[in-house]
């Protein structure tokens, strides 16, 4: 799975998942950007990546970015939609803001990036975005109404850009991931005894590693996945079946 002369874009690049995605893409030759939205911490930082620091809930700002980018690297191959917060509670007791930020963050942040790569990428007559969704998304969660509701939207609008970025001969494929519990720092938390019982509905018996859903995500971003889009992978180990 060569990226050798590829130009990727990972969101949300500092967390477990975003900095494993990097690292792989990276391993396997592609010119990787990652755009994080705070300062990084040295745990946090690969070597070869081009970090930018910006919103994804910014809409200019964040088209100024993706149009240096171009600039600077003459394209954008490869897109991971993959930043996201959780701001938990249940709907009784959520608050305006708390649903807000986190759609503004998951599911408008992700619009908002694609809005300026999907066209470029059709323009260019080929690309690859995968948007990061989530098992809330698909089987819902208590607590939850709001994440569920960005990730949903994300698995939808998947399949609106696969239709609209193929058309006119563009060629751009786009695909979704919905992980199940990943070992990352928004288990943190989380009780450990709600951990067990998550861990028991689990078939493999387990919570999943950040670089296990890298793996799905090169596979997506490579040529291997030339003849899938607007699919949605449920990489969460047997979670829900």
């Amino acid at each position: 799975m060569d990226l050798e002369g590829k130009v990727a874009v990972v969101t949300g690049a500092t967390g477990g998942i975003g900095q494993a995605i990097c690292r792989l893409f990276r391993a396997h030759g592609a010119s990787v950007i990652g755009i994080h939205k705070h300062s990084k911490r040295k745990d946090e930082v690969e070597p070869g990546i081009d970090y930018v620091i910006s919103t994804v809930t910014d809409y200019d700002e964040i088209g100024q970015v993706v149009g240096e980018i171009i600039e600077k690297y003459g394209k954008i191959d490869i897109l991971v939609n993959n930043a996201g917060i959780n701001r938990d509670a249940l709907t009784k007791d959520m608050t305006e803001k708390q649903f807000d930020e986190v759609i503004a963050t998951n599911l408008k942040g992700a619009w908002n990036v694609t809005r300026f790569v999907g066209p470029h990428m059709q323009k260019n007559h080929g690309g690859s975005i995968i948007n990061i969704s989530s098992v809330v998304g698909v089987y819902g969660n208590v607590g939850q109404s709001n994440y569920a509701a960005s990730k949903a939207g994300l698995v939808g609008m998947t399949k609106c850009w696969a239709k609209e970025f193929a058309g006119r001969e563009g060629n751009v494929r786009v695909n979704c991931i919905s992980p199940g519990f990943i070992k990352t720092h928004m288990l943190d938390s989380i009780p450990e005894h709600v951990l067990d019982g998550i861990r028991g509905k689990i078939v493999l018996g387990r919570m999943g590693e950040p670089a296990e859903i890298a793996e799905a995500v090169l596979f997506l971003a490579s040529d291997r996945s030339s003849y899938i889009t607007g699919a949605n992978i449920n990489a969460n180990g047997g979670m829900a079946l």
